[in-house]
């Protein structure tokens, strides 16, 4: 473990005076890896440097939204520009009407969009909404799906296929998961049983189409067709959790790589352009149950910021003027190669799944379908990778069960110096 700098100690005791634990957010608190985190200065382009002057190229880019690299100057002199004729208005304003339609453009999927603050905002609010259309109590998750922190969400498995969640976190009411059925991603017999069973109660399924809070996971051929054909027999929504993956794999998403239409979407992420953000939509008939129309209530005093609007579609738009999906695929499967022949050289067992811009290296002598194949990797290599891998310059993230990323501003000569340094960190553990 590589001690933090003299000014991330001083101020990191100084936060855990104030901050729970120290951080805004618990994965920061570096308990993965054995560590206490440290404080960034400022970030430029693919690079980060902390309070103490040490550089490090960042695979993190503040977990997804920043896929045109830190502080790109089309984003920063937007939010400039913007924030002179106000930061935040509580009424209408043009840039969420464009969202909105730049949204339903690129999702086929997508018939009207809320705007929300958050990811956590965006799911929250789509399950209220499919159990108010549906007019049903149960929602359908899956074991290593992490949909943010609201209560019907927080939930783990149960003890069988057709038992009800628990509680993930204390503060939830046992009532509450009651109302949540978890099972076991990549799992379709386990799927078909529950709806056999319980068709008729359930509100809606919602899934990461790829998770990516558990590493990063795929779905098994035919998997997600399959949650789509089961909802659509028995009357209750899928809702696709595309807040990491919506933006960042093309326009559309998993649901365009997949050629699937979910009722429901949930976004955030790249949409705001490193600000908070959140969206969800799909069908009309089924956004038009959201208040003021519907009977569905959901509402938001900083929905729709227009720094956050402003930022995002200039984010997307410079994606689309650079030709950026294909460029960040690019860059994927040059770092991928490169990967793969330093991993096999050295012997290492692993697994590493990439889909464009997001990876994740587990190391692991079985293929990852699951949260549980992800639970078995060798978790103490990752600790002395992380640590071997900061000390030498490179970011990842403090645990092994979150994924990472390639942003615009990544080079070919940025990869292959991680590279070089994956190699070095290799042959000293």
């Amino acid at each position: 473990m590589i001690p933090q700098g003299p000014l991330s100690q001083k101020i990191f005791t100084v936060a855990k005076q104030y901050i729970p634990g120290g951080v805004n957010s618990p994965v920061r608190a570096f308990r993965n890896v054995g560590g206490e985190p440290f404080f960034v200065r400022r970030a430029a382009g693919s690079r980060i440097e902390d309070i103490d002057g040490k550089h490090y190229i960042d695979y993190i880019g503040s977990w997804g939204p920043n896929i045109l690299g830190h502080a790109p100057v089309v984003i920063t002199n937007t939010i400039h520009e913007v924030a002179k004729s106000g930061v935040s208005f509580g009424i209408p304003n043009m840039f969420e009407v464009e969202m909105a339609r730049t949204i339903c453009e690129w999702v086929p999927s997508v018939e009207k969009v809320r705007m929300c603050s958050s990811g956590t905002e965006a799911t929250m609010s789509a399950i209220r909404l499919a159990r108010g259309f549906t007019k049903r109590d149960y929602i359908v998750k899956f074991n290593g799906c992490y949909h943010g922190h609201s209560d019907s969400l927080l939930v783990a498995a149960g003890s069988g296929a057709l038992t009800h969640g628990e509680p993930d976190s204390a503060g939830v009411p046992k009532s509450f998961a009651e109302k949540t059925i978890v099972l076991s991603y990549n799992d379709p017999e386990a799927l078909e049983t529950l709806f056999a069973a319980r068709g008729e109660q359930i509100a809606a399924i919602i899934v990461e189409s790829y998770p990516a809070n558990a590493g990063l996971v795929f779905p098994k051929p035919g998997y997600l067709e399959l949650l789509s054909s089961i909802t659509k027999k028995h009357g209750a929504l899928l809702i696709f959790d595309e807040v990491m993956t919506g933006f960042r794999l093309g326009k559309a998403g998993v649901q365009g790589l997949e050629n699937l239409t979910p009722d429901l979407s949930c976004f955030g992420k790249v949409i705001g352009g490193g600000l908070p953000v959140g969206a969800f939509g799909g069908r009309a008939e089924v956004m038009d149950l959201l208040a003021p129309i519907g009977p569905v209530y959901q509402a938001g005093t900083l929905s729709g910021n227009p720094l956050a609007m402003a930022a995002g579609l200039a984010q997307l738009r410079e994606l689309e003027r650079r030709s950026g999906f294909a460029r960040l695929e690019s860059l994927g499967a040059h770092f991928e190669n490169g990967l793969r022949q330093l991993l096999e050289a050295k012997g290492v067992p692993h697994r590493f799944n990439r889909v464009g811009s997001m990876f994740c290296l587990f190391f692991a002598d079985r293929d990852i379908v699951n949260v549980d194949d992800v639970m078995k990797q060798d978790l103490e290599f990752f600790r002395k990778f992380f640590w071997g891998c900061l000390d030498k310059g490179i970011y990842l993230a403090p645990s092994p069960y979150e994924t990472g990323f390639i942003s615009l501003a990544h080079t070919e000569p940025d990869l292959d110096d991680t590279l070089t340094v994956f190699e070095e960190v290799l042959g000293e553990i």
